[in-house]
């Protein structure tokens, strides 16, 4: 009673909204450059959301002590107990710092995107494209002859 006692909270208990953000990031991240036109702008904005999402939910997580007043006061039972005194590791700022980092390249995303080049629709369902026509036929040469074969034609027929 009336004493003290040290408690310990993991960011995770603090707040789970730069962890989901960060995941959020770096899906987008991979997906600005499979996507084309508005679709790059708009995945690009979701990238910026999100770093700005994580730089605030990380620094307002800073002077949070919510969670360690519930681990008080699950640890007396006293519902009224409180933390008198709260210090962090740097872990919120390292949070931050990539939270900028993906701010920044949404916003570079955003800016520059429109010039950078787009995955190929080679493999899309429905693309038209020329094809290439087959080189003329030798049939001295060897491999020639073995494709006939294979065929099931005779090479040496005439």
């Amino acid at each position: 009673a009336g004493g003290t006692f040290p408690l310990t909270a993991k960011g995770s208990d603090v707040t789970g909204v730069p962890a989901a953000l960060a995941v959020v990031g770096l899906a987008a991240l991979v997906a600005v450059f499979a996507v084309r036109r508005a679709g790059r702008f708009a995945v690009a904005g979701l990238l910026a959301l999100s770093g700005a999402g994580i730089v605030a939910a990380a620094l307002a997580g800073v002077s949070d002590g919510s969670a360690l007043d519930e681990k008080a006061a699950r640890a007396t039972g006293d519902t009224s107990a409180t933390v008198a005194a709260l210090t962090h590791t740097g872990w919120p700022y390292v949070a931050a710092v990539g939270g900028v980092l993906i701010l920044l390249a949404g916003v570079l995303a955003l800016r520059y995107g429109r010039l950078w080049p787009a995955m190929s629709g080679r493999y899309e369902r429905g693309a038209q494209r020329p094809r290439r026509t087959a080189r003329p036929v030798d049939p001295e040469r060897p491999e020639e002859m073995w494709k006939a074969l294979d065929r099931g034609e005779d090479p040496t027929g005439t």
